[in-house]
């Protein structure tokens, strides 16, 4: 198949680059390998993949400074694969630019899904910008008309809320980070967490079945928020 998808394994462990490749091509996609940070910043410039898995601990230099590096000119879906757990680390990562991240050791379903995520997210991309509704669940919101239904009854958000709530949606399926969505939602000078948690709190009063147990609006501990791409009863 000629239009099978390009993945570039960034990955100097023979072992686990071989584990991810069998799993890759049992599933049709193409796979490009790199052993090295500037390795994978050649393939990448010169192949253009659709998704890259990228592991932080490279012989060279740091796959942080492999993402810095991508991001200065491409746009293409970066998935973090690292044993390094730490939530510090993670949260560094998204904010510079990752589209997730997943820990060593993961299982094959984990990987394929969060592959064929990224894929999708890249391929609707310029729909999203342009959307003018989405829908998950049966939550809708009608961005022309700045209006937010919940089971086609009105919900009633201050402005910030708001801002939260597309922000989230505009980026449905990804981690956001504090930080991420403050930058967002408040500009560069806002910096308070603990505001953040309030009015998704309020959010997820108006908008969730039960908030103590929200199927839209996720938690990602430690480092932000998640908004659902899909929510069935």
């Amino acid at each position: 198949m000629n239009n099978q998808p390009l993945i570039l394994v960034v990955e100097d462990d023979q072992t686990v680059s071989g584990f991810m490749s069998a799993i890759l091509k049992s599933n049709d996609y193409k796979v490009l390998h790199a052993t090295s940070g500037k390795e994978a910043i050649l393939l990448t410039a010169s192949h253009s993949p659709d998704v890259i898995l990228l592991d932080l601990g490279l012989p060279d230099m740091d796959g942080i400074n492999v993402l810095k590096a991508v991001r200065e000119w491409s746009k293409i879906p970066i998935l973090i694969v690292s044993a390094r757990g730490m939530e510090r680390e993670k949260i560094e990562a998204l904010d510079l630019g990752a589209d997730d991240y997943i820990t060593k050791p993961f299982g094959t379903g984990e990987l394929l899904a969060r592959i064929r995520r990224e894929l999708r997210h890249s391929q609707a991309a310029d729909d999203l910008l342009t959307a003018e509704k989405m829908v998950i669940g049966n939550l809708e919101l009608n961005y022309e008309k700045r209006l937010v239904l919940m089971n086609g009854q009105e919900v009633h958000l201050t402005p910030i809320e708001y801002k939260i709530l597309v922000t989230l949606s505009k980026h449905a399926g990804k981690v956001l980070t504090y930080d991420f969505i403050i930058r967002e939602v408040w500009g560069p000078y806002g910096n308070d967490i603990m505001t953040l948690r309030v009015n998704i709190a309020n959010i997820r009063k108006k908008i969730e079945e039960n908030s103590a147990e929200p199927r839209y609006i996720l938690t990602e501990m430690g480092v932000g928020y998640r908004m659902a791409e899909e929510v069935t009863d």
